[in-house]
């Protein structure tokens, strides 16, 4: 599982599949999101929105399991 750092209260999880190099823009999270194949805390998540704390775990199929860990 790789930690990903943030430095604010939560992120969202388009945001954090940038930053955790899942996807280059934004645009393509969307299109990440749309194929089901990402999961927050072990449930299906699609929402580009959803916020993300620390403690929260995503796993996206083929990209792997990430953190989220405060600074």
């Amino acid at each position: 599982m790789k930690p990903i750092k943030i430095h604010s209260e939560y992120i969202k999880l388009d945001q954090f599949l940038k930053l955790s190099d899942c996807v280059p823009t934004g645009g393509m999270a969307k299109a990440l999101l749309q194929e089901d194949i990402v999961k927050v805390n072990g449930e299906p998540e699609n929402r580009r929105g959803r916020k993300l704390y620390p403690g929260d775990k995503v796993e996206v199929e083929g990209h792997g399991t990430f953190e989220v860990v405060a600074e």
